[in-house]
């Protein structure tokens, strides 16, 4: 399968690099580049990427906005965002818009490859450890109104989903699930899957996300295995 990529940076001399070190992979089709947030929607239902190489900041509209649009749409495509920082608070508004994850713009381009066919896959790039330091420097105690809402959110699952919501938010794997539950891994992708279609997310990044506000990473509650 040849996976459709986008590419938006402002940086001419950015995109070029992208498209130099990219254009190098047989499985990867860059189908279009844009240097502004403003033209990517329009552009990704005219040219329909698989994958959307975002740059979080762009003077008119910037990343974060354009990601929360092409998300909102049934057929998004998949966006991995482009930043020079480890801990941002832009980049974690883009993961609760649905981002798959992020790579930084210094990153070795055989990485970035990697990382752009692991989000065509439906995997995200974030790994658990990453995640966490992201939410460490960056998030503090969630807002009340916010830690209400998502708690809500929770209670819609049922027991076992709750608990497996946990361990993604751990940065378990679905083996690793498996084992400390005692489900089979078929199972386990199971409910992964009914707690992204009941709480309406796109995937693992925002389930963790979502138990993370709830405060179930530090309650004695959300304890799992």
């Amino acid at each position: 399968m040849t996976i459709r990529l986008l590419v938006v940076d402002d940086d001419p001399l950015v995109r070029a690099g992208l498209a130099f070190m990219l254009g190098g992979a047989e499985d990867i089709e860059i189908v279009g580049e844009a240097a502004d947030g403003s033209g990517v929607d329009r552009l990704a239902r005219e040219l329909r990427p698989d994958v959307v190489l975002m740059d979080i900041r762009m003077p008119h509209v910037d990343g974060l906005t354009a990601t929360e649009t092409l998300r909102a749409r049934p057929d998004a495509p998949e966006v991995i965002v482009l930043t020079t920082f480890h801990a941002d608070e832009q980049v974690l508004r883009a993961l609760r818009a649905g981002a798959a994850g992020f790579v930084l713009k210094d990153t070795p381009p055989a990485e970035i490859v990697a990382a752009v066919r692991q989000v065509a896959k439906g995997d995200p790039v974030l790994s658990p450890a990453v995640m966490r330091q992201l939410m460490t420097q960056v998030s503090t105690a969630p807002p009340g109104d916010r830690a209400a809402r998502a708690r809500a959110r929770i209670a819609l699952l049922a027991d076992r989903e709750r608990e497996v919501a946990v361990a993604v938010g751990r940065g378990f794997s679905n083996a690793e699930i498996s084992a400390r539950l005692y489900l089979s891994v078929p199972t386990v992708k199971t409910h992964v899957s009914r707690v992204l279609a009941k709480l309406d997310l796109n995937n693992r990044v925002q389930i963790a996300l979502l138990v993370h506000d709830a405060g179930l990473l530090d309650d004695a509650e959300g304890d799992v295995g």
